[in-house]
């Protein structure tokens, strides 16, 4: 197979990044199970598939719409689920979806959201911390076993909880899909579009592998051996590209390799706040989290409770996932709930707001006791804005690089007459 001199450029660079990072020892090697090795066709299928709106029943929602790179791989829209009753304390801003759809794909009359999009009860977390989690969601419901969903066989037995989270993404009804949609509708569906119809200025590895592969039983084939389009294919591809996107080139990352300039003045200050008030307790480097689950005390579980739904156990009330602080200065919100509109505003939680029943401690350490000034806020600040921040994911540069979106171009609306 020819392989054009572009394509072997973003393959080799993304082979000298994942070099660079093992050098530098910076981010331990992503995790990647047995079952579904990482390849290239199968990346850039994955990466493909990640951003057409096309997966989503009515055209209008990607993976990539709640994950963009220069928002820390979340969501800049904002949209707020009213919960149980609008404009109280159990309120979340979270991220739009689709309207509600019918079996047939027809809009019906949601009870929340009538016939505006829905909205996620969660914000969306960032899915670039995703890479060496067990498990995924604020809840942890995506586990480390995948499961065929057409057969009910486990195809990973361990380390699959990307390939999980992204049927998980496919399937809901408020993010991507009619009610009641088939897996065969999707995969038939794949069959007749023309990939990335809707997206416009396409990356160079992208346009060049469409034009191999212009439909996708093509780029199936590619990556798989055949043209056979399955849920778990699709889940495979789309994992195998989000294990490639390693955000380690932060100035933190370059210090820790021994630039010692890499990081300004004040983020070196911040960097040693950071760990002596103790938040490397739980956001612990070099991921900048430990990927556990924690009841910071930010939401009555009576409005969410949390991963104790997933796991039942009255200990889990309330606990959510400790998210990675990598990129975290370039996110629109913070916390799960999205209510927290900037870093500062963030940081001040843990000082300033008398918590809900049944904060956890923090782990090793005990009761939280954060008291801080206005000097060490800003130094914080600048740490985690800046030192954890790569600025390729900034710039959306490979291999963070991605097409846009139908859903960004302005909509046209008809002048009056």
């Amino acid at each position: 197979m020819r392989v054009s001199g572009s394509l072997l450029l973003v393959c080799a660079l993304v082979i000298l990044g994942a070099c660079e990072a093992r050098l530098r020892g910076s981010l331990p090697p992503v995790p990647v199970p047995a079952e579904n090795p990482v390849t290239e066709p199968k990346r850039l299928l994955g990466k493909i598939l990640f951003w057409d709106e096309q997966l989503s029943s009515n055209d209008t929602v990607a993976c990539g719409t709640c994950h963009r790179p220069a928002s820390g791989g979340a969501d800049p829209r904002a949209a707020v689920n009213p919960g149980r009753l609008p404009g109280t304390i159990d309120d979340v801003v979270g991220s739009p979806g689709i309207v509600r759809l019918d079996d047939a794909g027809q809009p019906v009359k949601d009870p929340v959201f009538g016939f505006d999009v829905q909205v996620s009860a969660r914000t969306s977390p960032s899915n670039f911390g995703a890479l060496w989690a067990s498990e995924l969601f604020w809840d942890g419901r995506a586990g480390p076993s995948f499961i065929d969903p057409l057969t009910g066989e486990t195809v990973i037995r361990t380390g699959g909880a990307l390939e999980t989270q992204t049927l998980d993404s496919l399937s809901n009804p408020a993010e991507m899909a009619k009610s009641g949609r088939s897996w065969d509708e999707l995969t038939d569906k794949l069959k007749s579009v023309q990939p990335l119809a809707l997206a416009s200025e396409l990356p160079p590895d992208v346009r060049e592998g469409l034009a191999r592969n212009p439909i996708y039983p093509a780029l199936f084939e590619a990556a798989f051996g055949s043209e056979e389009i399955t849920p778990v294919r699709i889940a495979f591809a789309i994992a195998s590209y989000e294990r490639t996107l390693v955000a380690d080139q932060t100035p933190w990352d370059l210090y820790r390799a021994g630039d010692e300039k890499a990081m300004t003045v004040q983020q070196l200050a911040g960097w040693k706040n950071f760990q002596d008030l103790h938040c490397a307790a739980c956001h612990v480097p070099p991921l900048f989290t430990n990927n556990g689950f924690f009841n910071i005390g930010l939401r009555d579980t009576a409005y969410d409770p949390g991963r104790g739904a997933i796991t039942h156990a009255k200990a889990d009330a309330g606990d959510v996932k400790v998210p990675s602080l990598r990129n975290v200065g370039l996110r629109p919100r913070f916390m799960h709930t999205g209510e927290k509109a900037n870093l500062t505003s963030a940081l001040r939680f843990y000082i300033d707001t008398a918590p809900f029943e049944g904060r956890d401690d923090i782990p090793g350490i005990g009761p939280y006791t954060f008291s801080f000034d206005l000097i060490t806020q800003e130094s914080l600040r600048a740490f985690l804005a800046g030192a954890l921040t790569d600025p390729r994911v900034a710039a959306e540069q490979l291999p963070f690089d991605r097409p846009r979106l139908a859903s960004e171009r302005p909509s046209r609306r008809t002048a009056p007459e």
